[in-house]
């Protein structure tokens, strides 16, 4: 990208009738300068699983929990062990590629089971659909036993998978990786619910 400094100069031009006027023109160095620094991934979670909570109950015990920051803090660490500079999304923010993460959690309590998911749309930083890849975890756990040691296993099993599927995959590599502006608008990444879902490059392998 080019950084253009500007200079004002100013011509007084004589015309043969004795008047004058100003011509005003810029002059620009031929100085260039990288793609400016911005996150090889941006990740958003809906605000709704930050404050809306969920209940499980085992007999009389009953657990009440957040997905979004428990899926915030083990998204971001194993993505960013994968693809480098990983951040938050926050308002208009733009990244060389967009996470949707999509939690899931359910609990069996006859079998005492975690069943977890969480799903990543990605998308480039124009707002290009790459794909989506769901993670899915079952995890072996208690409700009235340090139940969040066992939801947080469960969620990393299942974030886990996740990333393995979106390393298998090279366009999301080519993507973060790029170090070239791509033709178009950058994609506000809290925007990234209205982009085009995926209806056909959903991996479960």
């Amino acid at each position: 990208m080019k950084k253009i400094n500007t200079l004002l100069i100013t011509v007084t031009v004589m015309v043969m009738t004795g008047q004058s006027f100003n011509v005003c023109a810029e002059a620009a160095d031929t100085a260039t300068n990288p793609v400016p620094n911005m996150p090889n991934m941006l990740l958003y979670i809906q605000p709704y699983e930050y404050t809306n909570s969920l209940k499980f109950t085992y007999y009389s015990e009953g657990y009440w929990f957040s997905q979004g920051a428990i899926v915030e803090a083990l998204a971001k660490e194993k993505l960013t062990q994968a693809y480098g500079d990983v951040g938050i999304c926050e308002g208009n923010q733009a990244g060389k590629t967009l996470v949707w993460l999509q939690p899931k959690m359910f609990y069996n309590p006859q079998v005492q089971i975690f069943y977890g998911e969480v799903t990543a749309n990605v998308y480039t930083g124009i707002g290009k659909l790459v794909g989506a890849y769901v993670g899915k975890s079952a995890q072996h756990g208690f409700l009235n036993i340090k139940p969040e040691y066992w939801l947080k296993k469960a969620y990393a099993t299942a974030i886990n998978d996740m990333v393995a599927k979106m390393q298998a995959d090279s366009a999301i590599q080519a993507a973060a990786s790029n170090t070239t502006p791509a033709s178009g608008v950058d994609t506000p990444c809290s925007m990234v619910t209205l982009l085009p879902t995926p209806k056909i490059r959903t991996m479960f392998f």
